[in-house]
């Protein structure tokens, strides 16, 4: 068991390295040399490596260290490292592929072709569990704190950094900027098999007590938990429990470490209504104290279970 768990982890950060390394190909081949910018940290660093000539690798690292480190305490320990490992290898393979000839030169092919290769390894970071950009880590702690949805915070950030890229290099560019950002979002869509900003998971386990309480802690979400009854297996508790796209892959390691055997099935959720509760406080279970079922005001509509 814990050799699988070793394997399971280095093919993450495998495939979060060669998520990266996708995604610099994209930005440093198909995007900087036409002047269109990706989202976040990324856009700010080529505007400001196109005005000042500092190196793209440089300014991505040093915009980023500030979210990593406000996010340390926040966010799962786990998901810091794995983001760390990916911006680190971003960084260092845009100094790679910065002296290599440019793929093209023309602006909309750069766009497609720059968009969906972006998206393809943005997805593959995320499908892991990591993450390239810090406003993505800002606007997960925003969705805790204040349940803002990750996704139109990121957007709103985007906005922003591509309205000052059109009063800087132009309207065009801007406008090229925002339609790579579409085609980027719905292929890293497609590569995270149609991962949405929300997503619901429903858990069927012998250990709901345990897992309830890392879902809390590691989290920040709690649960709904129902009685339930198996045709062959008989009394099982069921978890419910709502929680953005980024937080999938946390889900299925505290799932993996704590039981195994548990079923869970993940599905989209396209509207939430009513209070989404968040972490409050520390959470304190007696070792002896039973699963109780209880009600939440978790309530979800139109759901598509797609995964």
């Amino acid at each position: 068991m814990l050799k699988n768990k070793y394997i399971r982890k280095v093919i993450e950060f495998l495939g979060i390295a060669v998520g990266a390394v996708i995604a610099t190909f994209a930005i440093e081949e198909f995007l900087v040399p036409c002047t269109i910018l990706d989202g976040g940290v990324v856009g700010i660093g080529i505007m400001i490596n196109n005005l000042t000539g500092i190196s793209l690798s440089i300014l991505t690292i040093i915009f980023n260290i500030p979210f990593l480190i406000i996010g340390t305490r926040k966010m799962g320990k786990m998901f810091i490292v794995k983001s760390a490992f990916g911006m680190t290898i971003f960084s260092v393979f845009l100094e790679i592929f910065a002296p290599m000839v440019n793929a093209t030169d023309e602006y909309l092919l750069a766009v497609c072709f720059g968009g969906v290769i972006l998206g393809i390894g943005v997805g593959l970071v995320i499908r892991f569990g990591g993450c390239l950009d810090g406003t993505e880590t800002v606007a997960i702690l925003l969705n805790k704190k204040f349940n803002f949805p990750v996704g139109q915070t990121v957007l709103i950030f985007n906005v922003i950094i591509f309205s000052a890229a059109g009063l800087i290099f132009g309207f065009d560019r801007a406008m090229y900027s925002l339609l790579t950002y579409f085609i980027t979002s719905k292929v890293l869509d497609i590569v995270e098999s149609g991962m949405d900003q929300t997503k619901a998971a429903m858990i069927i386990t012998n250990d709901a007590k345990e897992i309830s309480r890392q879902i809390y802690e590691r989290l920040g979400r709690t649960v709904t938990i129902m009685e339930g009854e198996g045709l062959v297996s008989g009394k099982k508790v069921v978890l419910y429990c709502v929680l953005t796209r980024f937080e999938i892959q946390e889900l299925k390691e505290i799932i993996k470490e704590t039981d195994e055997s548990a079923f869970i099935a993940v599905s989209d959720v396209a509207e939430i209504i009513g209070t989404h509760i968040k972490k409050s406080g520390k959470l304190t279970l007696k070792e002896d104290e039973p699963v109780k079922v209880q009600h939440s005001d978790q309530v979800t509509v139109e759901t598509d279970t797609t995964e």
